[in-house]
């Protein structure tokens, strides 16, 4: 390909000049191919990092130099982020990151020879009125899309994944379109047996610091005064795994958290209190089980039992899914390297 031939003139994408293993991509917005590239180039920088190729800004074009499959990567990656900024979004590291893994990803997803390697990046979102949410690595597009379409989900793998803050966005979502009238949000409450009563205060002081995460999400997703308002009507409940039992789930959408702490019962009771037009989604992590040592963990028993039933998806994060800091899934890594699961509660490894 000649390396001055003009692939796109559009005001609204990139105009691409290219040959085998080099692309010059102008970007039409002044503005928006700064904030693009990052202050000092950072965002570029990290292409460069994690992609092995080499990018240079010349005002608002940017050269790019390489492997053609890592070429193309950053181009539809560069593509997808200035799309972003034209619909009034922002460009953050993270984004830059997760783009980056879904370029990465469509490459080594594709298996057909006429399957078309530039192609834009699509990437699942979840959208509140507060905050749009889109998904980070494959993993967490394929847990969007699995919560989009089937009535339980479990979402199981290491802290950082971005499994319950997921988790309730789309419970927050599907409250505002009205597809559901409520939402629960559970977890055990201090070890699996939930004993509370030598805590002090009544019983929402007792519980709520082990309920923080869920209120955090929470917050972020909808406003403080209508979370507040929606607590108070019932519209929204978060309440210890024990205040489940005897109760059916009717219209709403349903987490427990921190799953991989509930005994066998304990998890047979939840999952049977799903109820008619309802959805649950059942996060945990089955490496930081905090039972007593020879009782068995629910969330591994019911992943090996319900392997497979019509109805339930399960999505598994790796360390490689991590979207906290860097160093977050290293750490991950190292651990995984020495422990596993204990194998008195374990059954099949996860």
């Amino acid at each position: 390909m000649n390396g001055q031939e003009l692939v796109s003139s559009s005001p609204r994408h990139p105009r691409i000049a290219s040959d085998a293993n080099h692309f010059v991509l102008t970007f039409e917005n002044n503005r928006f191919a700064s904030e693009l590239f990052g202050q000092f180039d950072q965002n570029l920088k990290l292409l460069e990092e994690r992609l092995h190729i080499d990018a240079r800004a010349r005002g608002n074009s940017v050269v790019i130099t390489g492997d053609v499959v890592a070429t193309n990567q950053a181009r539809r990656t560069l593509d997808y982020l200035y799309e972003k900024l034209q619909k009034g979004g922002s460009v953050e590291r993270s984004d830059v990151e997760g783009a980056i893994r879904m370029a990465v990803a469509a490459d080594d997803q594709l298996s057909l020879p006429t399957m078309e390697k530039k192609a834009k990046l699509t990437m699942a979102q979840i959208s509140t009125r507060k905050k749009t949410i889109v998904a980070r690595t494959p993993t967490q597009d394929a847990y969007i899309r699995a919560m989009e379409r089937a009535e339980l989900v479990f979402g199981v793998g290491p802290a950082g994944t971005g499994k319950t803050y997921l988790a309730v966005a789309h419970a927050a979502q599907m409250l505002e379109r009205g597809a559901v009238e409520k939402i629960i949000l559970s977890r055990p409450a201090v070890e699996a047996g939930e004993r509370l009563g030598f805590l002090p205060g009544d019983m929402k002081e007792k519980v709520d610091p082990y309920l923080r995460p869920l209120y955090d999400a929470l917050y972020d997703m909808i406003p403080g005064d209508k979370v507040e308002r929606a607590i108070t009507a019932g519209v929204i409940e978060i309440a210890p795994l024990a205040f489940m039992r005897g109760r059916t789930l009717s219209n709403a959408a349903i987490i427990l958290d921190e799953a991989q702490n509930t005994t066998s019962m304990q998890m047979k009771m939840f999952l049977t209190r799903l109820g008619e037009n309802s959805r649950m989604i059942i996060t945990g992590d089955p490496s930081q089980i905090d039972l007593p040592r020879g009782v068995k963990s629910g969330l591994v028993e019911a992943l090996h039992l319900l392997d497979g039933v019509e109805g339930i998806s399960t999505i598994r994060f790796k360390d490689v899914d991590v979207v906290r800091h860097p160093l977050v899934g290293r750490i991950v890594r190292a651990y995984d390297a020495t422990y596993t699961t204990r194998p008195e509660d374990a059954g099949p490894q996860v």
